[in-house]
Order: structure tokens, then C-alpha cells, then sequence
């Protein structure tokens, strides 16, 4: 792999130059709601989420699977065991969140890239310093007790995250149902329904083809907190 990469270079550009042209990077597509991988997988491939977004969650011995980060397009996951540096099984459950499309390239391609490439390093973990903030805003999420606090600060997050700015507020850029959203609140869709219902009756939110618009995300935070 070359080693004169431009640090601005984007990490999808990189990462479809991990390997060589006999095993290059494949593509990868998965409908809403299908399985990546499971925990207790063998960890045998790295990925880049191209189009989409991808649920990463745990299951607890309760039966409760929560959810500790929702991947946005430009995300690579499944990295534990570069991570770790040695070979370990999959700990989260990776669902597609919405139909998505991903590269995976096998691990030790991309170990072997890292090690002759820092600036895929520091590309790494520039993407992975942003999913571990929003892994501890989601584990404050699920914190709180009230569900209406549970969906204000996960609709937050996805306002930053997954925001578009318009003339009505931030649209959060993904068709989410209240069962989607309830699944990763830990709720229910009749409460979700509900409370979202609220919401609109506040002139907080506006929903439209399942995307959802936060009229004025400081003014909701600012309420929530």
C-alpha cells in the first residue's frame, strides 16, 4: 500500500486500497434489520460502512439488548481485535439499522496496511474517536429511567450525528419507525408513539416520510438538561 496518502485523503478512498488488486476490498450490501454479525462470531473481517447506518448493541444476561452506537456512512467497525492485538470473537451485535452498503476487507490485510501505513492509523482513529463519544452519549441515554428523557437525548444525538440543516430545524437524515426507535431507547413502540406524539403536539418535532425534524435541538437540550 502506498505510503504517501494526503491526510485529507478520505478513509473510504483508503480503505478500498487495503490489500492488493488480486484481493481488493468487497462490496457488501444488507437490508434493513439483517445481521452483520453476531457476538461470539470469529472476528475474521473489518468494515466500512459506505451507505447507511448500522446498530451496534449488546445483549445483557437480563434478555435486555441495548444499544451502545449507531454508526453513520464513513464508520469502520469491527476492529476489536486490531484493537486488542490478538484474535478475539465478535463482542456486539451489528445490525443494519437502515438498508446499507459496506466494504469488508479480511483482518489481517488491514493489520498488515496499519503496520505499513501510520496515516491509516491516524484515519482510524480520527472515525473511531467519534464512535466512542457516541457510545458514552448513548450509555447516558439509557441511563435515565423516564423514556421521555431516554428519547430526547437519543434524538439529540442523532441530530448531530445524522443532522441536515433546514429552514424547519435539523432533519435527522434516516427513515426511523417508532419500533426502530424503541428498539434502541430499550421501550416500547406504543410508548415511543406516544411520547413522540407529545413532541409534535409541542411543536418540538415534525415527522415527514419517517424523517424526523428537531425544530431547535439547543432550545430541546437546554429543556432536557
Amino acid at each position: 500500500m502506498d505510503s504517501s496518502l494526503n491526510r485529507d485523503q478520505p478513509l473510504a478512498n483508503v480503505f478500498r486500497r487495503i490489500g492488493n488488486t488480486s484481493f481488493p476490498p468487497v462490496v457488501e450490501t444488507f437490508e434493513r434489520g439483517k445481521t452483520i454479525f453476531f457476538p461470539g462470531d470469529p472476528a475474521e473481517r473489518v468494515y466500512f460502512l459506505l451507505k447507511g447506518a448500522v446498530k451496534l448493541s449488546r445483549l445483557y444476561e437480563a434478555g435486555e439488548e441495548i444499544t451502545v452506537a449507531l454508526l453513520r456512512e464513513n464508520s469502520i467497525f469491527g476492529i476489536l481485535s486490531l484493537v486488542l492485538g490478538q484474535k478475539a470473537d465478535r463482542f456486539y451485535h451489528a445490525v443494519a439499522f437502515t438498508n446499507i452498503e459496506l466494504l469488508s476487507a479480511p483482518i489481517e490485510h488491514v493489520e498488515q496496511s496499519l503496520k505499513n501505513n501510520p496515516e491509516l492509523s491516524m484515519l482510524m482513529m480520527q472515525s473511531l474517536s467519534s464512535r466512542i463519544l457516541q457510545t458514552e452519549m448513548m450509555i447516558e441515554t439509557l441511563a435515565h429511567r423516564d423514556m421521555g428523557s431516554r428519547l430526547i437525548s437519543f434524538l439529540l444525538i442523532l441530530s448531530r450525528d445524522f443532522g441536515v440543516h433546514t429552514n424547519e430545524g435539523v432533519r435527522i437524515d434516516l427513515k426511523l419507525s417508532h419500533q426502530a426507535i424503541a428498539e434502541a431507547i430499550g421501550s416500547t413502540r406504543v410508548t415511543v408513539t406516544r411520547l413522540l406524539g407529545d413532541l409534535r403536539s409541542e411543536n418540538r418535532i415534525s415527522i415527514h416520510k419517517k424523517k424526523i425534524t428537531v425544530h431547535n435541538p439547543l432550545t430541546l437540550s437546554q429543556q432536557f438538561n
